[in-house]
């Protein structure tokens, strides 16, 4: 994982609707909170909130890190995948479907990666309250590249069901 010349801050979504939720996310936030070049400054509330696309399944329960590190995006998506194979994610193919624990980097500084395996800004964020919740109760004047500010986006996503719960 190769370590670069300055920090940057990164905001990692994350979400669990098995196997206990809450104790997935606390348990990944954990693993992050101790894993070298990573930095936790702050953590959201937990939110639950209804599934998005495929709704056959319980709700999830999400939160929003934001992190301080000199480690690439490609670096940090090799941790976060750990961290998930860890907590016993297992890809069915079904997207959006029910999981132990997603990891997802949100934003990365200001910087547009588009790679087969990582895009960033992550391509729906802007779109589900499940996300823009959490990111705005970090940083409620973030905005996230070519997209209009936070209070907009929210207000666009008020039909969609979220609860802060912790």
């Amino acid at each position: 994982m190769i370590q670069q010349d300055k920090d940057y801050t990164v905001y990692i979504g994350l979400g669990s609707n098995e196997d206990d939720p809450a104790t997935q996310l606390q348990r990944a936030i954990d693993t992050l909170r101790n894993t070298s070049g990573i930095e936790i400054d702050q953590c959201s509330s937990f939110y639950k909130s209804a599934p998005v696309g495929y709704s056959e399944q319980a709700d999830f329960i999400n939160a929003v890190c934001r992190l301080r590190t000199r480690l690439t995006p490609e670096g940090i998506l090799a941790i976060l995948m750990r961290i998930e194979q860890q907590q016993r994610r297992t890809r069915n193919g079904t997207q959006g479907g029910p999981r132990t624990l997603d990891l997802d980097i949100l934003l990365y500084e200001d910087q547009a990666i588009n790679l087969p395996a990582l895009t960033i800004p992550h391509p729906r964020m802007h779109q589900r309250a499940f996300v823009l919740y959490p990111l705005a109760e970090l940083d409620p004047v973030l905005r996230i590249p070519g997209k209009p500010p936070l209070d907009e986006l929210l207000a666009a996503c008020s039909e969609q069901r979220i609860e802060r719960i912790k």
